[in-house]
Formats: C-alpha cells, sequence, structure tokens
C-alpha cells in the first residue's frame, strides 16, 4: 500500500497519559494506517519529525466558537495552538436552534450579532458548519439560554409547563441530529430567574439518548457548593454525566476554597459521572456583569457599545476619569464586556492539575481585546504548566487536552493515536512550545506548533494556515455515560 503520509522518528506521545515512544507513523484515507518502523514504507508525502513530539490534535471542550466556524473557518486561533476539534453551544448559549423575535439576550451577544444567528434547527447549522468545511472539526450542545429565547417572551421569570415542554421538543430533535447534551449557563441574568425544576425537566431529555449536562453554574462565587449540589441534582435526575464548565473559586473571598470544592467532585464522581474544565489563567471573561463589580481584583474593559473608547482600560480608571462609583461608571459602559482578574493562582493549578480535570479555553473570538485564552491555552499548558512548573507531565497534559476530553463527549475516532482512528494530529517542539498572547497583546500565534493535520490533511506549518480546510461536523456517536471517566 501507498500511505498518503508518513510522519518519520517522530516521539508519540498518544494521548492515554503513557510516555512517548519512538516510532513513524502512516496515514490513509483520514485515519492513520499504521505506526512503527515504516522505514521500507512509500507515501505520497513524507515528513521527518526529528525527533519532535506527535500528539492527537487537541480537543477544545469549552468554546464560544459556534458563529466562527462558519463566518471565519480559517479559525486561525484555534488551528495555530494545535486543536483539531472544537466543541460549541457551552454556558447556555448556541447559535442553534435559534430564532429571534426581539433582542438578542445577553450573553448569546458573545457569539455575533442578531443577524447572525439565522439557524432555526439544529439540522440547519450542521449543514452550515459543513457547507463551511471550517479548519477544525465541530461537535456541538445545546444552550438552555437559547431554547429560553425561543419560546418566552421574557426571561426574567421561570418558564411555564408548556414552555418547558416546547423546550423539550426542540433539544429532543437536535439531539436525534446529533446533538452532544444540554449546557447551561443559570449565572446570567437570561437564565438566573429559571428554577432547578425547570432545568431538571429539561434534562430529563438527555436521559432517552445518554446525552451530556454540561453547566456554567449558577454561581462561582461564596455560595459555589450549593451551586455544585444544584448542577449535580439535574445530572442525577436526568441520569446524565455532568461536566462542569470552567471550574474555579471566583472572588477574593473565595480564594484558597479549591480543595473543598475538588472534593465534592470527587465524592460525587464515586456514584455517578462527574468531570471539569478548566483554562489555564486567573482571569476570566464575559459581558460587563453588574453582579461581579467589584474593587477586590483588577476589571479591565474588552468592549462597550456606548463608550468604545474605553476599551482596554480597567474599570476603575475610567470611573475615577468619569468621577463616579465603579458601579455607576460600569452601568454606563453597559452594553459591555470586561476581564476579571478574580481568581487565585494557586487554586487554577491545583484545579488544572486534578486528574477529573480536561482543559478548555473558553475564548471569546469575537471580543475586539480576547482575553489571551482564544490564542494560547493550550500550549500555556504545554509549556508553562508542564514543562516550566511541572504541574504534571507531558504525557498527562496531553491526556487532559486529548482522550480525556475525545472519552467524555464520545468522539471515539478522536483524541488518540492508534490504527483506526481519525488522522487528527499536532507536531510540536516540547523545548520551544508556548503562549505568546497576553492581556494587552492577545492576538498573537504560540511558538513551537510544527504542523498540524485535521483528518489527515496538513493544515497548519510554520506559523502559516495552509489554505486547505478539512474540518467537518462531528455528530454523538454514543451514550455518553459509556466510558465517561
Amino acid at each position: 500500500m501507498k500511505f498518503d503520509l508518513i510522519i518519520r522518528n517522530a516521539q508519540i506521545i498518544d494521548g492515554t497519559g503513557e510516555p512517548a515512544y519512538s516510532a513513524d507513523l502512516a496515514t490513509h484515507n483520514g485515519a492513520i494506517a499504521a505506526i512503527g518502523d515504516l522505514s521500507a514504507a512509500d507515501a505520497m508525502a513524507v515528513r521527518d519529525a526529528q525527533g519532535l513530539v506527535l500528539a492527537p490534535g487537541f480537543i477544545d471542550v469549552h468554546t464560544h466558537d459556534d458563529l466562527q466556524v462558519i463566518h471565519a473557518p480559517q479559525m486561525l486561533p484555534k488551528i495555530s495552538q494545535g486543536i483539531t476539534t472544537v466543541i460549541v453551544g457551552n454556558c447556555g448559549i448556541s447559535a442553534s436552534p435559534v430564532t429571534l423575535t426581539g433582542d438578542l439576550p445577553d450573553p448569546m451577544n458573545l457569539l455575533g450579532a442578531p443577524e447572525d444567528f439565522s439557524y432555526a434547527d439544529f439540522a440547519s447549522y450542521k449543514n452550515a458548519v459543513n457547507q463551511a468545511q471550517p479548519a477544525v472539526n465541530v461537535a456541538a450542545l445545546i444552550g438552555h439560554t437559547a431554547l429560553r429565547n425561543n419560546h418566552m417572551d421574557r426571561l426574567d421569570r421561570v418558564a411555564t409547563q408548556s414552555e418547558i415542554e416546547l423546550m423539550r421538543v426542540q433539544l429532543r430533535d437536535s439531539l436525534t441530529e446529533g446533538a452532544l447534551g444540554l449546557s447551561s449557563g443559570l449565572a446570567y441574568g437570561s437564565a438566573i430567574a429559571s428554577s432547578t425544576e425547570e432545568v431538571k425537566l429539561l434534562a430529563e431529555v438527555l436521559n432517552e439518548t445518554g446525552a451530556v449536562y454540561t453547566t456554567h453554574l449558577r454561581t462561582e462565587f461564596d455560595e459555589i457548593i450549593a451551586a455544585l449540589d444544584e448542577a449535580f441534582e439535574i445530572g442525577e435526575h436526568a441520569k446524565a454525566p455532568i461536566i462542569v464548565s470552567h471550574l474555579k473559586c471566583a472572588g477574593a473571598g473565595n480564594w484558597g476554597r479549591s480543595g473543598e470544592i475538588l472534593k465534592k467532585l470527587e465524592v460525587t464522581a464515586k456514584t455517578h459521572p462527574v468531570g471539569c474544565d478548566c483554562y489555564p489563567y486567573s482571569a476570566s471573561s464575559s459581558t460587563l456583569d453588574l453582579q461581579q463589580v467589584t474593587s477586590d481584583f483588577d476589571i479591565v474593559i474588552t468592549w462597550s457599545e456606548s463608550h468604545p473608547e474605553q476599551g482596554g482600560k480597567k474599570l476603575a480608571d475610567i470611573a475615577s476619569d468619569w468621577d463616579l462609583s465603579l458601579l455607576e461608571a460600569a452601568k454606563k459602559l453597559q452594553p459591555a464586556g470586561a476581564v476579571y482578574h478574580g481568581m487565585s493562582e494557586a487554586d487554577v493549578q491545583k484545579i488544572l492539575a486534578h486528574p477529573l480535570t480536561m482543559v478548555g479555553s473558553d475564548g471569546l473570538p469575537v471580543d475586539p481585546l480576547p482575553h489571551p485564552r482564544l490564542w494560547g491555552a493550550f500550549p500555556r499548558v504545554l509549556g508553562h504548566y508542564s514543562r516550566d512548573l511541572k504541574l504534571f507531565s507531558l504525557p498527562e497534559a496531553i491526556r487532559k487536552m486529548t482522550r480525556m476530553s475525545a472519552d467524555r463527549f464520545g468522539l471515539d475516532d478522536r483524541g488518540r493515536i492508534a490504527v483506526g482512528a481519525a488522522a487528527d494530529l499536532v507536531l510540536f517542539d516540547p523545548v520551544k512550545v508556548k503562549d505568546a498572547a497576553t492581556f494587552t497583546q492577545p492576538q498573537q500565534l504560540a511558538e513551537g506548533i510544527e504542523a498540524v493535520w485535521v483528518n489527515g490533511v496538513l493544515s497548519y506549518a510554520q506559523k502559516t494556515v495552509t489554505g486547505i480546510r478539512a474540518g467537518k461536523f462531528l455528530v454523538r456517536q454514543r451514550d455518553l455515560r459509556v466510558g465517561f471517566y
């Protein structure tokens, strides 16, 4: 057989957490076809890895790239990190199914402009992704807030039984079309009025297909234990695996509680499938939430529709210039986005290192001054946290970005280097790999990512997209309760 590609002399880290081994790897028809000594084999293309690390393409489990994969399909912020698959529809906000009859609810504006929401059902969104053929693969969750928007006249109240039933029908249809599950963002104003019972009734549909429940908790601040209890109650009622999104101890009064919070996860995980994702930074980013305005830590405005000239400035400095209180200044800036430097680095490290934790970027691609996690999260884990701080081994870092993520979301042919698996691959220099994106200059390409293949196609090399995009939509392949760990 003449292979499509042979990568010779690689240090293969396969995603299982096992140590690296030296081997050649061959691909054919978008899949890994052979691994071992292939010195006698022939291929259409040959690459000498020169001893660099070859890993499965990284899976970004927490993104807001729902519309970017269609409108900016080259996906440079992601492919340049070695990311080959993105999971969209997190935090209760998804691009589909969505029908707008009024204003775009906050925080759905994190995804795009009102005119961008043109997918009234999941099937049309899936088709649009495949037609755009982005540079990365795409799998999707259905947002609770998106469903509420479709069926409620206002979002500052609990849904009625009839509204919940309409949401259930739309969720069931989306799951039938291959959606991964349901996400919620109960901390946001557009969902905080929903009751636990509302979400439980909606989540019941997940049990029909073995789909997943992911949640941006009702609070990540002082009452986080109660918020975790609510999340576990919903997931256990629905008999659905639970993934806690971007787990953190938010707010200065919460610093140092990561051990308590992780213990809560561990106890629940003994009897129910539970995990979390985490981004490798001690600052968060979202819309400017008046409930989070505080003088305890720096808040930097990333954009403001009413005062765009204030983008990039600290809220405290803006308030001082305007001779207003922090809260009054925040109100004047609305609608706006912000970066909140509200976490302890020690907590971030403890959560990131935990065996239940996957890596996700939570990047906001339409933000004019995005949090650097959009461009740097994955190389930051490889370089800063694994190599430099030795928080965990390189094989463990890669496992958190590949195999664990694929297994939890049922992407059985992704996140692993094995014969028959999809040829999503990243070649990187373990000595040089690092994030270059900063809070002041966030749109910077990572260092040390040498080449990225998606479905066997070279898509990024030498800090440049090749222009050949080979991503596709990935539907849910199985009951996600099977193989979750």
